[in-house]
């Protein structure tokens, strides 16, 4: 699944990466997978909704990106929650990881600011925007959240949001040629009129195509963050 790191990299992932072990690996459906991480180097530090974490895939520079669902401070345990798409590292290393497995974990780092959000947050996003769902849940517990998804199979996705135990969250199945984006854009619609917040994220040309129809719905720039996670034929993205 993943080589050794050389001297190189070890001298880097000590230097900057904490090590962690995974702890427990739960599988919530068909590629979603709920993986708990245990480190002392967790403790004391301050995390906030929307931030990432990196892990090594086996070397200091091929690491995959994931939103932590939540992070005890105390104990000294993270949670991620991750999609195996393909067959690229990230996807290799959810389906395979153990509890017991050691990993080298970077952050949490800033992703997502979530700091302006006012009003009831709207989250636009894919299967990749799970873990964000559930983090900005657990941010502002007194708002009713509103998660709209678009996802490729939409019976595993529901199965997810149900475990996950989320509330308000609605699932699109994608169309070919985006045939599903005007049902979502009449959610926008109905959501625009409120002072809701909306957060963006998941694919980049989804994230165009929504940010393009709140516009043309007169929401303004203020009441949007956003977000991509990935591109179809790119990698680097978070």
């Amino acid at each position: 699944m993943t080589g050794q790191p050389g001297r190189f990299g070890k001298t880097l992932i000590r230097m900057f990466m904490k090590q962690a072990q995974v702890t427990a690996v739960e599988t919530l459906a068909g590629g979603f997978h709920l993986i708990s991480l245990q480190s002392d180097a967790f403790r004391d530090v301050a995390w906030a909704p929307g931030q990432k974490v990196q892990v090594a895939m086996g070397s200091a520079f091929t690491a995959r990106t994931f939103t932590p669902v939540d992070w005890n401070a105390i104990s000294g345990r993270a949670r991620i929650v991750g999609y195996a798409h393909g067959d690229g590292p990230g996807a290799q290393w959810l389906r395979g990881v153990m509890p017991g497995v050691p990993c080298d974990v970077f952050g949490p780092r800033a992703s997502l600011d979530l700091s302006g959000v006012q009003g009831e947050p709207v989250v636009f996003g894919d299967e990749t925007s799970m873990g964000l769902v559930y983090a900005v849940a657990q941010r502002f517990p007194h708002q009713k959240l509103h998660g709209i998804l678009e996802v490729s199979h939409a019976a595993r996705a529901g199965e997810v949001i149900a475990r996950l135990a989320l509330e308000g969250v609605e699932i699109h199945e994608r169309l070919p040629e985006d045939a599903h984006f005007p049902a979502v854009e009449r959610r926008f619609a109905a959501l625009a009129a409120t002072p809701a917040s909306f957060v963006l994220t998941g694919k980049a040309t989804s994230i165009q195509h929504a940010s393009r129809a709140l516009k043309a719905l007169g929401v303004s720039r203020a009441r949007m963050t956003s977000k991509a996670y990935w591109s179809p034929g790119k990698t680097g993205l978070d």
